[in-house]
């Protein structure tokens, strides 16, 4: 449904000329510099999907979401969107080919001066559809976002939710394939972010609606995305099924934001006597990922048992993640070096994600 193929974009920035700062509104006076915000990037979200972009401040989310419709308009590389190579079109052919792509913002971008109903309205009299035909298609979308009883008031009369639902039914009225949701929920409480991730999930599953979204936030992804992309200085770094990113990620960064959002890191009193090298004289400390049967599986009591270790837990979560359940631990293993890496061969052949954090001087 969505398709980006080896898309970058470089944004040019002119600057004053620093021999010349008196010539900054000239023309000759300037020179530019050029910041690359995507660089080659690949990706494909089928018909139905729900698919999550995650990445930090200034990665380049915004501007890849803004690719797809082409509200930027790539470097080089081509995005197709149902079938339709939108970096072909231009002016009339590329404005109808955008009533097919729904867009929702993170600070709604109501009209003031416009009821709900006339914002919902909006892109169907631009489109210029007759008054009965649009009475007939925005009523039934309040009642989808349960705004029917709001129809009459002002966005200066919602609450930021309802906001956000009056954005949501104006992005549908085109009845589009796609929505693109850009940071859809950063501007709201998380009570009011579960019940907008609902109404975005049911959208999904009636309408079939394909949803690509970006986020800073990893509880978006877990609630609602099937799949996940992380983005980092512009390129697309890891891609994976939500239960196997939380899992499993396999970049630092994935990592990272798997352990922020968990909130599962070591005492700070042993991350100071963490070293990276082992030693005769040390035993390594480990984050242990669980998933399926493993999570219900006695195994640190069997590998206590059988290789004749030591276990510490020092920190430990179960998570529910859709419909799979991720157990994650933090331990010391504790005996000989020997018997350690025996431990970790053990963990890792029954399918546990194995990642060991240091190491620290045996007490032994």
């Amino acid at each position: 449904m969505i398709r980006l193929h080896n898309v970058s974009k470089t944004f040019f920035i002119k600057k004053p000329n620093r021999q010349d700062r008196r010539a900054e509104a000239s023309e000759s006076g300037a020179s530019s510099t050029s910041v690359q915000a995507l660089k080659n990037v690949d990706l494909h979200v089928p018909q139905g999907q729900i698919h999550g972009v995650i990445g930090l401040s200034g990665a380049g989310k915004s501007t890849l979401i803004r690719c797809v419709n082409l509200l930027e308009r790539p470097t080089s590389g081509t995005v197709s969107v149902d079938g339709q190579e939108l970096t072909r079109l231009s002016g009339k052919a590329l404005n109808t080919a955008r009533h097919g792509i729904g867009m929702i913002f993170q600070h709604f971008n109501l009209l003031t001066n416009r009821s709900v109903f006339a914002n919902v309205a909006l892109p169907l009299e631009l489109m210029g559809m007759k008054r009965g035909e649009i009475r007939e298609r925005v009523a039934p979308l309040l009642e989808l976002v349960g705004l029917a009883d709001k129809a009459n008031q002002y966005p200066a009369q919602l609450s930021g939710g309802q906001k956000q639902r009056v954005a949501i039914a104006r992005a549908l009225a085109s009845r589009p394939k796609v929505l693109l949701c850009d940071e859809a929920t950063s501007a709201l409480d998380p009570q009011t972010t579960g019940s907008i991730l609902a109404l975005l999930r049911d959208i999904n599953q009636r309408l079939g609606l394909t949803i690509l979204l970006i986020t800073h936030e990893m509880e978006v992804v877990k609630s609602i995305c099937h799949r996940v992309s992380l983005i980092s200085g512009g390129e697309l770094v890891e891609e994976a099924d939500v239960g196997d990113f939380f899992t499993a990620p396999k970049t630092r960064l994935g990592r990272n934001f798997l352990n922020d959002f968990l909130e599962l890191e070591p005492p700070r009193a042993l991350i100071e006597r963490l070293v990276e090298a082992p030693g005769e004289h040390t035993h390594p400390v480990v984050r242990l990922a669980f998933s399926g049967d493993a999570v219900s599986t006695p195994l640190i009591s069997r590998l206590a048992r059988e290789c004749g270790v030591d276990v510490s837990i020092l920190q430990a979560k179960v998570e529910s993640i859709q419909e799979r359940t991720l157990g994650l631990m933090i331990a010391e293993l504790m005996g000989s070096p020997a018997k350690t890496l025996e431990a970790i061969e053990y963990l890792e052949s029954h399918d546990l994600n194995v990642e060991v954090l240091g190491h620290v001087q045996r007490n032994d």
